[in-house]
């Protein structure tokens, strides 16, 4: 190619991906000797508007290279594109990138995040998150745990109800767990390495997942009481663990004490009249029983965010928001935040960060949340005024992915498209993951056995077979690795570092098997965490990431430079050796000073014996 351009390289663009308001970025644009080149134009279009031409300068020739270059600030935070327009003897050419960020004649826009520069969520980098689904991880003794369900309470060895007798899922089944058992764990939590707990939803509901919210000002009883919830915080913060809670303000359950569909509370709820003071909340199409509602789901009516009444229950003085940060959270994750309106997710960050400026959000995105549209909103969820973090997808699809396809170069190709695209404060914030409460167990995910043809009660029953479920652990054992290794929080969805088995949503629910853990992939969830714990300001920092001779490197290094720590990894299909000279194998702290062989499957940690 006569043109050449790479914004992955500092050479052509500097600095790296996103860039804070006002800072100077280096575009270097390169064309080789063979065509006479008049100009080069940077092409740089904000988001919704016009396109603004800047002529880069030319420089002076470099080996039959001519050099064009250009030096921008830009001062309002927003998602912008750009691509290079050159004027030549044979005319005019416009460049922009292929799917692999290569530079393409007529490709598509290079993306550049502009983010407000006082944005630097720092609180959890470099940690280790652990997802907790209350009602099924531990059930401790608490006088203050009350029994009023109309549902069943099950005992801890049985298995989930998947539908009911009259064909109806009611999410009613309950095995008790609780903020005491969940106290009862700490110090089991802590050996993980896990600096953060994200409980799910903890409010009053009649379900056993709690996202139908049944009163957002009251702890459900059979988790405790805000006594027994005061001294899991207090009991987690004595460890190094914070606790973040679930947010659900998209939808309440019908349920609830502002719906009251089944009149169940003490309350004038929207179902039960139009002079309800929430009636305002919800979307009524044919009143009473037909309104919007989440996905269809009627049990979940949504919740009109712009109501006022509404908007002062959860952002105002004393409302759910407030109340709740003032416990001592660590953060709050929001549930479908992209179907919460703008103004609303700005306002929800203003009312937590006014009770404690570091605490956390974190939204519920599938996709690049840099450049998301919901609801034909561009959404700027990255540039300062809405979240710290988003659970990240499109990690934990480029990671399985790469485990079954091998194809080492899509994989760093799909891994440096969110590295560019997120700041790096937010991209270390962001949770890391290979399942959660949403999708099929992380062992199952893993593992090569055929269930097209089975039903829902059929993939209750299945347990996976010896030889099938050893193999799938040991792709886990890589894929958590390199989980690990990546920029953000690498995050356990209760039970997977012990291979809890299930499929899809409820059967992914299972209670914890505390009498029948895999002790070996326990132990080697515990050697991660214990590498992201000693090496936490790598961890907190930048990334390299290439391929050399079908491994796959990552490097992370502190910003300081006074830590780095690089993974190897093997998943080429064959045993590969390396040359290592003068490391540390930073699992056993042993010295290396020759060649290692890697089995398909393998990885290693090293660091420099003198950093």
């Amino acid at each position: 190619m006569i043109f050449y351009y790479n914004s992955r390289d500092l050479k052509y663009k500097k600095p790296f991906g996103a860039v804070s308001c006002g800072k100077q970025i280096d575009f270097r644009f390169e064309a080789k000797d063979g065509i006479f080149v008049e100009s080069v134009y940077l092409v740089l279009t904000k988001d919704g508007e016009q396109d603004v031409y800047y002529q880069m300068n030319y420089g002076e020739k470099e080996g039959g290279v001519s050099v064009f270059d250009l030096s921008l600030k830009i001062d309002d935070a927003g998602l912008y594109w750009y691509k290079f327009v050159t004027n030549t003897e044979l005319g005019s050419f416009e460049f922009g990138k292929n799917k692999y960020g290569e530079l393409l004649q007529n490709g598509e826009a290079y993306q550049l995040t502009i983010y407000d520069g006082e944005f630097a969520p720092i609180r959890q980098s470099g940690g280790v998150v652990y997802q907790i689904f209350v009602d099924r991880f531990n059930k401790g003794e608490d006088k203050d745990c009350v029994w009023n369900k109309d549902g069943v309470l099950k005992n801890w060895n049985e298995d989930v109800t998947i539908i009911d007798s009259d064909g109806v899922f009611r999410a009613n089944d309950f095995f008790g767990g609780n903020f005491k058992g969940i106290e009862d764990k700490l110090d089991y939590l802590k050996d993980l390495g896990v600096t953060m707990l994200y409980l799910s939803p903890i409010f009053k509901s009649s379900s056993n997942h709690r996202y139908d919210t049944g009163d957002y000002m009251c702890i459900d009883e059979l988790l405790g009481s805000e006594n027994s919830f005061s001294r899991l915080i207090a009991s987690a913060k004595q460890k190094g663990i914070g606790i973040m809670l679930d947010g659900v303000f998209n939808h309440t359950g019908s349920d609830s004490k502002y719906f009251n569909k089944y009149g169940k509370y003490d309350s004038f709820g929207a179902y039960q009249g139009i002079k309800s003071p929430y009636y305002d909340w919800y979307y009524f199409i044919n009143y009473p029983n037909e309104y919007g509602c989440w996905w269809g789901i009627t049990v979940t009516p949504t919740v009109n965010k712009k109501c006022e009444s509404y908007r002062q229950f959860i952002l105002g003085e004393n409302g759910v928001l407030d109340k709740w940060t003032k416990f001592g959270l660590a953060g709050w994750r929001l549930d479908v935040v992209d179907e919460l309106d703008i103004e609303f997710v700005n306002d929800i960050r203003k009312t937590v960060k006014k009770v404690d400026k570091n605490a956390y959000i974190i939204g519920e995105v599938w996709e690049d949340a840099s450049s998301k549209i919901a609801y034909s909103e561009r959404r700027p969820y990255f540039q300062g005024k809405q979240l710290d973090g988003v659970m990240n997808y499109p990690f934990k699809n480029a990671i399985i992915e790469y485990v079954w396809n091998k194809d080492i170069n899509i994989f760093i190709n799909n891994i440096m498209s969110i590295y560019e695209n997120y700041p790096l404060c937010a991209l270390n914030s962001c949770m890391n993951f290979l399942g959660t409460h949403d999708t099929v167990r992380a062992i199952n995910t893993m593992c090569d056995f055929d269930i097209s043809n089975t039903s829902k009660e059929d993939r209750l029953h299945i347990r996976l077979p010896k030889d099938k479920k050893q193999a799938a652990k040991a792709r886990l054992k890589l894929a958590t690795a390199i989980l690990y290794a990546l920029p953000g929080l690498p995050t356990i969805f209760y039970g997977d570092e012990v291979g809890l088995e299930g499929y899809e949503d409820p059967i992914n629910r299972r209670p914890f098997p505390w009498d029948n853990m895999d002790t070996e992939l326990l132990s080697h969830y515990k050697s991660l965490g214990t590498l992201r714990k000693k090496y936490k300001k790598a961890f907190s920092g930048t990334m390299e990431i290439f391929a050399d001779k079908g491994l796959l490197h990552i490097i992370r290094k502190s910003t300081d430079y006074s830590q780095n720590i690089q993974f190897i990894f093997n998943n080429s299909g064959e045993k590969k050796c390396v040359m290592l000279k003068n490391e540390i194998n930073c699992l056993d702290n042993k010295a290396i000073d020759g060649e290692v062989s890697l089995e398909n499957g393998e990885f290693i940690a090293i660091k420099q014996k003198n950093v």
